[in-house]
């Protein structure tokens, strides 16, 4: 199976997945650990002092910061939000496996049958809303919806915890602690086709893909192996 953040860095950019596989160690960095854990304290935040917020890795003002943790607090599932059914749990589905930071359920799940995609079908019957996954990102969101690899993560979480709950997922949260936002990701059409995309590229890097070379370069980690921007003028024209 593909790990979660493998069919996010395909979405990205498949060669950049391929340098990270041959990483020894692929452990999330100590920095995005510290933001992440923003996503566990939330009631806390929102009354701290101006010198508490400056001291954590928050990506806005203090009093910026806590508007926005004001809005999210009138959110319809903010106390979830807080208090999630599991945190950091491991999820494995037909496909893909890895770390969901919150599972928001409100109840006991329903009875399902596994339909011919090899997702669970909720049961109509069921009276029990479908649970939500939940992936923290230590990074900054677009002004709008959610990056596309990020998009992919979500549908690759729903996708295994539909699998594992054997019933229907069809949203997933996307938590931005640093800023105090939290973006829907529903499963359509164009979600699950990108899903799919990317994960066919997870699946057949065996070598270097070839190179994209355009604004995500420049703050890849990788750009050194890759070689992008020590070409000749004659491969650029190709």
């Amino acid at each position: 199976m593909i790990p979660f953040s493998d069919v996010a860095r395909a979405a990205y950019c498949p060669r950049q997945l391929y340098y990270a596989r041959r990483e020894d160690d692929r452990q999330v960095p100590p920095e995005a650990r510290a933001r992440i854990d923003l996503a566990f304290r939330y009631p806390s935040l929102v009354d701290a002092s101006d010198a508490t917020l400056r001291r954590l890795p928050i990506r806005r003002s203090p009093a910026a910061y806590r508007r926005n943790l004001s809005r999210l607090h009138e959110r319809d599932d903010y106390d979830r939000l807080v208090a999630p059914d599991r945190t950091r749990a491991f999820c494995a589905g037909k496909d893909c496996h890895g770390t969901v930071h919150k599972v928001l359920t409100t109840g006991a799940d329903g009875d399902a049958t596994d339909d011919e995609s090899g997702d669970a079908e909720t049961d109509d019957a069921s009276d029990n809303p479908p649970p939500t996954p939940v992936i923290v990102s230590p990074g900054e969101p677009p002004e709008n919806g959610v990056w596309e690899p990020q998009t992919v993560r979500a549908v690759a979480a729903a996708k295994a915890l539909s699998w594992e709950r054997k019933r229907t997922v069809p949203s997933a949260l996307v938590e931005y602690p640093t800023v105090g936002v939290v973006r829907s990701v529903r499963l359509t059409r164009r979600t699950r086709a990108a899903y799919r995309r990317a994960l066919r590229a997870a699946r057949a890097i065996d070598g270097p893909p070839p190179r994209i070379d355009d604004d995500r370069c420049s703050g890849c980690d990788y750009r050194e192996q890759c070689g992008v921007g020590r070409r000749s003028l004659r491969s650029l024209l190709g």
